[in-house]
């Protein structure tokens, strides 16, 4: 039993009716196509985060970055408060730069999103939809 709460944050990046999506793998979700993001760590905000790993994980600087959802998911075996964004990339081209992380990038359409999708951007794709803002996933940790 884990006995620890973690913050996560995430950004949906959306551009001409597609989304920009990583196949997960070497971390829970392994297989699952998410976006960007991970731990916001100690002193730092959420934007701060998912512009760190931006970065980091596709070597691209985002900006205009938006608040999009919060939610608390007990989901994966893990318990996570995940905050999401959506942005748009300002400089740089998405190049896998976590190979141990990102099994594959690519673009995929809004209305044709591949499967399984990781929770937390299905989260943010149906609150960018619906205006919803807090969601509670609860599943066996």
């Amino acid at each position: 039993m884990h006995d620890s709460i973690k913050i996560g944050a995430g950004v949906v990046i959306i551009k001409d009716g597609k989304t920009l999506l990583a196949k997960r793998q070497g971390s829970h979700a392994e297989g699952c196509y998410g976006s960007l993001g991970g731990h916001v760590e100690f002193g730092e905000s959420p934007v701060d985060a998912v512009k760190r790993e931006a970065r980091e994980e596709l070597g691209i600087e985002i900006g205009n970055v938006q608040f999009v959802s919060c939610t608390n998911m007990r989901k994966y075996g893990k318990h996570y408060v995940d905050i999401s964004f959506v942005a748009e990339i300002i400089s740089g081209e998405p190049t896998i730069m976590e190979p141990h992380k990102i099994e594959s990038i690519g673009w995929f359409p809004l209305d044709d999103l591949p499967s399984p999708l990781f929770e937390p951007v299905r989260i943010a794709l149906e609150a960018i939809k619906t205006g919803s803002r807090y969601f509670e996933v609860n599943e066996t940790v």
